[in-house]
């Protein structure tokens, strides 16, 4: 009977050798950027066998977040302190009383919440995308613009980036299927919605750009007000 019973205290995963622990820890502190899978696979190489989920249970204990970017500053407090110098830019689609489908582009500041629209087509293709990038580079816009965020749509091209770039402006793709990533551009779409084009019934392309051109107008001097030359982040959600 006692050795059934020091059979079962034996059963169950085997403890982590401490040179495996040890190393483990040092790749996570030398290599910030890595997450708990690429670890385990650099262990892999290494001739070490190690399942992700304990590498990640190792990590946890020793005080190490399992995911990247451990001693740089989070997506939140990244916005918050370079929201003067970024740009984020995005899509919404709009359509008339003749089921005709717009896509309308339009570029936001994170410091002051300005919107910029950029333009609205039936066919957004690459060239069309490029050449609103190049037409905004004449406004003035990208000289105080330091980060330009979105997504991964297929629209936004090499091309478009590259308009960017040339101008010394890093730009910075979001996760895939992340929203949240490009709140501040997602906030607008939802409010402009909300606000304006769910009360309207849009007749083509001039009457959707004129209602856009004064809604945007609008929606500046509301922002302004609220926050009154602050940051977006600190306004409460719900205020527009």
């Amino acid at each position: 009977m006692q050795q059934v019973d020091a059979a079962q205290r034996s059963a169950g995963r085997p403890p982590v050798e401490r040179r495996v622990r040890e190393l483990v820890l040092r790749l996570a502190r030398e290599n910030p950027r890595w997450g708990y899978p690429r670890i385990a696979g650099e262990l892999l190489k290494l001739g070490v066998h190690v399942s992700p989920s304990t590498v990640r249970r190792l990590l946890l204990a020793a005080g190490l977040k399992p995911a990247p970017r451990r001693n740089g500053p989070s997506w939140r407090e990244f916005l918050r302190q370079q929201a003067t110098s970024v740009l984020a830019c995005d899509f919404f689609t709009v359509e008339t009383i003749t089921l005709r489908r717009y896509y309308v582009l339009f570029f936001i500041e994170l410091g002051s919440r300005r919107v910029h629209l950029a333009g609205c087509t039936t066919n957004p293709t690459g060239a069309w995308v490029t050449q609103q990038a190049r037409n905004l580079s004449f406004t003035g816009v990208l000289e105080r613009t330091r980060f330009l965020i979105h997504d991964r749509d297929s629209k936004f091209s090499a091309n478009f980036d590259e308009v960017f770039g040339n101008e010394g402006i890093k730009v910075i793709h979001t996760p895939i299927r992340a929203p949240q990533a490009n709140a501040h551009a997602e906030r607008f779409v939802r409010t402009v919605r909300a606000e304006c084009l769910d009360w309207l019934l849009i007749f083509g392309r001039r009457h959707l750009e004129y209602v856009l051109r004064r809604y945007v107008t609008h929606y500046g001097w509301k922002s302004s007000c609220w926050t009154d030359g602050g940051s977006f982040a600190r306004v409460p959600v719900g205020c527009g």
